[in-house]
């Protein structure tokens, strides 16, 4: 189980970026692009976003989600089911913060705008309940062949390693 949670994050920390998918209030689900933050104790995966945002409103209603990562250049991808938890706690703000993060709470006028007292920024934390993944072990050279082969012979073309995690 080790050696597929570090291939898990590798992968995760490759691609940077999810698709969170989170379930509104009436029902339908609702899917937004998020970036990976360093991993830190408290949580499996975290993410930050502003005070007042709908996906805040979403998780009130409804705490699962699902993230999804795919990598085009590798075909590469990442499904996660998990819980997530909302944190306002600026002492794991200020553990997690990036400088990156002032881009997107540049307005306001405050003078903590962007830093990690901020009091706009909050944080959300997935505990995984359940994980899929295809690992690519191949060049690039021979995913392409198993693509077109599987194609030309209506096969499914062998990529690569899945991998699941399910929480224990």
């Amino acid at each position: 189980m080790k050696d597929e949670l570090a291939v898990f994050y590798d992968l995760v920390q490759d691609i940077e970026v999810a698709m969170m998918t989170t379930r509104r209030p009436d029902g339908h689900l609702r899917s937004r692009a998020m970036a990976n933050q360093k991993r830190a104790g408290g949580a499996d995966l975290w993410f930050v976003t502003s005070e007042g945002s709908d996906k805040l409103g979403d998780l009130a209603h409804d705490v699962h989600v699902n993230l999804s990562y795919y990598k085009n250049s590798s075909r590469e991808w990442i499904s996660v089911s998990g819980i997530a938890a909302v944190s306002r706690d600026r002492a794991k703000i200020r553990e997690l913060y990036a400088p990156d993060w002032k881009m997107w709470f540049s307005e306001g006028g405050d003078p903590r705008q962007g830093t990690p007292d901020d009091p706009r920024m909050v944080l959300i934390g997935i505990t995984i309940h359940a994980a899929e993944f295809l690992e690519v072990d191949k060049p690039k050279p021979v995913v392409l062949y198993e693509l077109a082969k599987g194609w030309l012979t209506g096969t499914e073309p062998d990529l690569g390693k899945m991998h699941e995690l399910k929480a224990g």
